[in-house]
């Protein structure tokens, strides 16, 4: 079972099912790539309308310079509307894009199998059922695998090929084939619950809303960390409001409950009164933030403290950035003591450890200690931790030396590993058990985040770049302080840690 079109082969005809965003988005796409593509949807004119839209689109894309109008002549000829399911005979492949119910989805794909051929493939765009359960409907369930596009389907360059228990290999190749004759990356991914993008997204939703959950800060300073500190292009409040909480809320609960309440994807008890409350995000004006316009308003900025004259400061000798503090110090008109003993304020920079433990480790007096988090870069933005007993006069004016040049800086409650350190172990661990389970290939793992969350980095090269060992470091350090099995560390972390090698190194060949 399959199709060749790749390397210069004929063009195929495409069916897509449902004229919502997402089927005018495929549409848009394989019409693009040179195929004939057939759209149909129950609702009356829908189909129609919806590759009127696709044109518009491209016409757009023509007075922008952005497309050649003689290709747009030609996709013209090419994407096609029809008034009934009957008219996708003849069809190679087709692309179902309708609602997220699985009742309706069976149906569909039952009454496509007495229309199309014995080699025809059936795809599914879902994003939360398991495709196994849709194929069960069908009588021939090799002809049946998953295809999951990203809104806006011509922008986000990647696409999940989920292999079904009883989708024939020749299938899964002819779809990645498909894919990638279009110009976007294809991932193969197992049949498992939020498939590879939305799995490995799950860390930094959870983590971020059990952060706030501990009061150790709030939404807008967990975002502006993770923003400023790790790259991220949104954080996970931003993300949320964007999505809309509704949304979020359902995909949260679903993952968590097909993983048979895996406590690392465990949703948060914050969660459910703002659903009630209709604090949806951006659509409603008002989630985590609010919105005027479409706009967020973004939060006041607090000014700094005043720095004191004649401020001593101690910096932890093991400190990864003891030298760029001690430059910061000197800088600011401070002195650097040698003794903690005498020191007003006395920092340090604790991996995998809160700023009350590090303090009591070192012997320091917790009233004058402060924390700072070194894994975040400290020319974009500082992170401050406090311990549970220190002095407002030493946050203060802890708070006005790191301020000194002009970063901002972010003041935290006590917490193990901070704020970058607890998100990024979180979705390094998660990630890491992935691979363990062999959802999907490292390889496709790392660029189906990069493109479809859009972070920095494939999170195990993040992995890599903090450093396995590290990583192992917050996992069990939150371990020690909170007992929950959320935090455990992956197999697949743990044994490359101990081994000292890369998180990217597959596993050995049996």
């Amino acid at each position: 079972m399959g199709f060749s079109q790749a390397n210069g082969a004929s063009a195929l005809r495409i069916g897509v099912v449902g004229a919502g965003t997402m089927g005018r988005g495929i549409v848009q796409l394989f019409a693009q790539a040179g195929h004939a593509v057939v759209c149909f949807d129950e609702k009356p004119d829908a189909a129609a309308r919806g590759v009127a839209a696709v044109l518009a689109t491209l016409e757009s894309l023509v007075a922008k310079g952005r497309l050649a109008s003689n290709a747009l002549d030609s996709i013209r000829g090419r994407a096609t509307s029809c008034a009934s399911l009957a008219d996708l005979v003849g069809c190679d492949v087709v692309i179902e894009a309708i609602v997220e119910d699985i009742a309706v989805k069976r149906d569909l794909f039952a009454r496509l199998e007495g229309i199309v051929s014995d080699s025809c493939i059936l795809a599914t765009n879902t994003s939360s059922l398991i495709v196994a359960e849709i194929a069960s409907a069908c009588r021939h369930p090799a002809r049946v695998a998953g295809l999951h596009f990203f809104n806006p389907v011509p922008l986000m360059k990647v696409a999940e090929v989920i292999a079904a228990v009883r989708t024939a290999p020749s299938a899964i190749s002819a779809l990645r084939a498909l894919v990638e004759g279009a110009g976007h990356k294809a991932v193969v991914v197992a049949d498992q619950p939020g498939f590879l993008v939305n799995h490995a997204g799950r860390g930094l939703y959870t983590e971020g809303l059990r952060i706030v959950e501990e009061k150790v800060a709030g939404p807008s300073e967990v975002d502006d960390v993770l923003r400023d500190g790790l790259g991220f292009r949104m954080g996970p409040f931003e993300l949320l409001d964007l999505t809309g909480l509704d949304v979020s809320s359902r995909v949260m609960t679903s993952i968590y409950q097909q993983f048979q309440e895996e406590p690392r994807f465990r949703p948060s008890s914050l969660v459910p009164p703002r659903v009630a409350a209709g604090l949806y995000g951006r659509k409603t004006g008002e989630g985590w933030y609010r919105y005027e316009k479409g706009q967020k308003v973004q939060p006041a900025p607090k000014s700094p403290p005043s720095l004191p004259s004649a401020l001593s400061v101690w910096i932890d000798p093991e400190a990864p950035d003891s030298d760029a503090l001690a430059g910061l110090v000197g800088n600011a008109g401070a002195r650097q003591g040698l003794s903690p003993s005498g020191a007003d304020v006395c920092l340090v920079q604790p991996i995998g450890e809160d700023a009350t433990t590090a303090a009591l480790r070192l012997g320091l007096d917790p009233v004058r200690s402060v924390a700072v988090d070194p894994i975040t870069p400290l020319f974009r933005r500082r992170t401050m931790m406090l311990t549970v007993a220190t002095a407002s006069a030493v946050r203060d004016a802890a708070h006005a030396l790191l301020a000194s040049d002009g970063v901002p800086v972010t003041v935290i409650g006590d917490s193990v590993g901070f704020i970058a350190q607890r998100v990024i172990a979180t979705i390094v661990n998660i990630a890491a058990n992935i691979a363990q389970r062999a959802i999907a290939e490292v390889e496709d793992l790392e660029a189906a985040v990069r493109i479809g969350l859009g972070y920095p980095f494939g999170p195990l090269h993040w992995g890599d770049r903090v450093g396995p060992a590290k990583i192992m470091q917050i996992l069990n350090g939150q371990m020690r302080a909170t007992g929950d099995p959320r935090y455990r560390p992956s197999p697949w972390l743990a044994r490359r840690a101990a081994l000292g090698v890369s998180l990217l190194t597959p596993e050995a060949p049996r």
